[in-house]
């Protein structure tokens, strides 16, 4: 039991977010939950209503720092911000509209969010920061350019952040958790995705690795060879794989 701690979890309405939510819930932490839609964070209020704070956030959104500090205010702190929103689609002729709603989200939102939390910390003293980002982000993906992109800005930032943490002498500790394919509503059904994972299993897996202070997590062990060989695949190789 972690009793008495508190997290705030932006994308806590579906996924991987409400399961993490469910599970620090569980372990006795006071919660605040945010994403855009407020009937999925009321389904969690009422299961610990005296221990979880709701509010919609949109991360695109100018006001989204400004609806977070209110919402760490109304929790009375925060020792955890545990960032899981994201969109993601395949988009292999090159929608505009995909590419950049998925910019605007994942690069210019996740840097928004993030950026608050730190400098939130900062302030503080201490704290941590975890993030959802992908597998994704370990290669540029035809099939996604947008999502690999931005997970690969994210996963890089994150590293940014944790160099200039130490740098400054900031007591802030950074989880960068990189799942593979969880069967979530991301994964909008126009691909059989192979290597699925429950997100129960992984939002498991992510709850320890926050305890345990993992600096980058790979869920689970087969993600983490597959990402070991993609590594090893030249330029000139990886271009002509077909995905």
């Amino acid at each position: 039991m972690t009793t008495g701690k508190k997290a705030i979890i932006v994308g806590a309405s579906s996924g991987i977010g409400r399961e993490v939510a469910r599970l620090l819930l569980s372990d006795g932490w006071h919660l605040g939950v945010a994403a855009r839609r407020e009937e999925p964070l009321l389904e969690l209020k009422a299961m610990a209503p005296e221990r979880v704070e709701a509010m919609t956030i949109d991360v695109t959104s100018p006001d989204a720092e400004e609806r977070l500090l209110g919402l760490v205010e109304r929790l009375g702190g925060m020792d955890l911000y545990f960032h899981a929103s994201g969109i993601g689609r395949q988009n292999r002729m090159l929608e505009a509209d995909i590419e950049l709603c998925t910019m605007e989200t994942n690069a210019v939102g996740f840097t928004r969010m993030i950026g608050a939390a730190y400098r939130y910390f900062a302030e503080r003293g201490s704290g941590h920061i975890a993030a959802i980002t992908s597998i994704a982000g370990t290669k540029g993906l035809g099939p996604a350019p947008a999502y690999s992109a931005t997970k690969a800005l994210q996963a890089c930032y994150l590293e940014a952040l944790e160099q200039q943490a130490r740098q400054r002498k900031l007591d802030i500790r950074f989880t960068d958790i990189r799942p593979g394919f969880v069967d979530t509503a991301l994964l909008n059904g126009d691909f059989d995705y192979p290597m699925l994972m429950r997100p129960e299993a992984v939002a498991s897996d992510i709850v320890k690795s926050v305890y345990r202070q993992r600096h980058v997590r790979v869920i689970d062990f087969r993600y983490r060879v597959l990402t070991f060989l993609w590594r090893l695949i030249p330029r000139w190789l990886w271009r002509r794989i077909r995905l």
